[in-house]
């Protein structure tokens, strides 16, 4: 049940450092927000304003504070194919779809299978949006000529922007071993935007991207068809864009909660991703979800409440509407520096050090995720992909451990005590186990220390009943777990074994039966 002042406790988790942590990452947001609505071919006010209602609304509402979501290159990847070919409109109305799908998901309580993500997968999918926001910050060191082509800076431009970049990095460095009280991130872009335009250096500027300067979002419904034609054709970008942004915000919030060694609530945050992005659509606004660069340097310069969420939302408005002629002076080698000691920060380099000890299974799968996040920036099919090879391996290792320990008691009965579980992946093996001609004319199979699975397990005990039928004799099925039992009655249609009642024993005197 919701309780307002445990809530407003959170925004009063040391005030000085969580504004400058929103200012600092308001500042870094700028440029990313900017890059990733040219990605998808819309305006960049367009992004920023997105930026501003999706920081603001899962800052005020998210199931992790601390952690900043904005318009994101993960998604802009997804819609770029919808802008195109059928306008801006449409996008609106995906993303609308989109947060609609995500309330769905946090209420359903469906964000708890973020927990069947391996850790090599986490490990994959960290290390990949490394290696993603290292290439993105690669493109600030590109120009455009007049005929429009784009040529990697060189000579003088290049060596004054690997400098000042250079620089910025040695101050993020070095300044937390002087003093804390203000983040090195926010001295940083200071000092370098200080010794840019103090020095009248030329060099790539905000400006230079694009112009930041407009009004803030206003209520916009899609001006798009309500009809079975155009839900049709949003769904399916809707469905992607909603899975790729739960996946990348359940996964960063995993990721902070370890830094934080704190718990976030990702079924909450499943509802606050899906009312931003709501909201972003019905204020014709792009597609976002958590951001692990920003959210690293928020972490980085102390943010650790709500409070720095919501002061990086209210900057960028306010950069937006009366900022933004200081706002596009600001050289990006000071953003480029800061996000490259944010990849730093950012990839798991502990993951290196363990290669050795990790098994091969999991080290192929980490290199995967890895790769696939990186080249296709799909973070939902990188993932999945990941998920499903570790789920292959496990069966398979578990395929490979089921055996029988046969005997023959007095009575001439013969025992097969099963060890390990009888799945999809293990049948064929349990079936080799048996010698039906063999066998005497009574059988019985112990699952005391096995049990029963899946469809395929009972299918296999099915085919096992049929043999022994046809050759005469009997099959009797024993210590099966209640869970096993149910299992097996759901498919009784399907097979018939004689199942060997186990004996109940009562404590005397404690009324427990065993």
């Amino acid at each position: 049940m919701f309780s307002v002042i445990p809530y407003l406790r959170q925004y009063q988790v040391n005030v000085k450092n969580e504004v400058l942590a929103g200012l600092t990452t308001a500042l870094a947001l700028v440029p990313e927000v900017v890059a990733f609505a040219l990605l998808a071919h819309i305006s960049p006010l367009v992004g920023i304003g997105s930026a501003f209602v999706i920081c603001l609304i899962t800052s005020l509402f998210g199931g992790r504070p601390g952690m900043i979501s904005g318009a994101a290159g993960s998604v802009a990847v997804v819609i770029v194919s919808l802008v195109v070919q059928h306008g801006a409109e449409y996008l609106f109305a995906a993303v609308a779809l989109m947060g609609l799908l995500q309330i769905a998901v946090g209420l359903l309580r469906l964000g708890k299978f973020i927990r069947l993500v391996p850790q090599p997968v986490v490990y994959g999918f960290v290390n990949g949006l490394a290696l993603i926001i290292f290439m993105a910050q690669l493109e600030q060191f590109k120009v455009r000529d007049a005929a429009g082509g784009e040529h990697w800076l060189s000579g003088g431009p290049l060596l004054l922007m690997a400098g000042l970049v250079a620089l910025t990095m040695a101050i993020v460095y070095f300044l937390p071993k002087l003093t804390k009280a203000v983040p090195a991130s926010l001295v940083a872009i200071a000092a370098v935007s200080a010794l840019v335009i103090g020095g009248g250096l030329h060099t790539k500027s905000v400006g230079d991207i694009a112009s930041i300067a407009g009004g803030l979002p206003v209520f916009h419904m899609p001006q798009v068809p309500l009809s079975w034609a155009t839900l049709t054709l949003v769904l399916p970008y809707a469905v992607i864009m909603a899975l790729v942004g739960l996946t990348e915000s359940l996964l960063t919030l995993t990721v902070v909660d370890e830094m934080t060694e704190t718990r976030g609530r990702g079924n909450q945050d499943c509802v606050a991703q899906g009312l931003a992005n709501m909201a972003s659509g019905l204020t014709g606004g792009m597609g976002g979800c958590a951001m692990i660069g920003q959210t690293m340097v928020n972490l980085e310069s102390r943010g650790r409440g709500r409070l720095s969420g919501v002061v990086a939302a209210v900057a960028l408005a306010l950069f937006v509407v009366a900022g933004a002629p200081i706002i596009e002076r600001l050289p990006l080698a000071a953003l480029v520096g800061v996000m490259f000691m944010v990849v730093i920060a950012t990839f798991e380099w502990a993951s290196l050090r363990i290669l050795r000890r990790m098994p091969l299974t999991d080290v192929l799968v980490m290199l995967l995720v890895t790769l696939v996040t990186a080249v296709s920036q799909n973070l939902a099919l990188a993932v999945l992909l990941g998920v499903i090879v570790s789920a292959l391996a496990f069966a398979w290792e578990n395929a490979k451990r089921i055996r029988a320990r046969k005997y023959t008691d007095e009575s001439g009965v013969k025992h097969y005590e099963i060890y390990g579980p009888l799945f999809f992946g293990s049948v064929q093996a349990f079936g080799e186990k048996f010698d039906v001609a063999g066998d005497p004319a009574e059988v019985v199979i112990d699952f005391k220390d096995s049990r029963v699975a899946d469809m395929s397990a009972i299918e296999a005990l099915s085919k096992l009943t049929e043999r022994y039928h046809r050759a005469g004799k009997t099959l009797h099925l024993r210590h099966l777990s209640p869970d096993c039992r149910k299992l097996l009655g759901k498919a009784s249609s399907i097979i018939e074994v004689n199942i060997l009642e186990d004996p109940l024993y009562t404590v005397a005197g404690a009324g427990v039966t065993y």
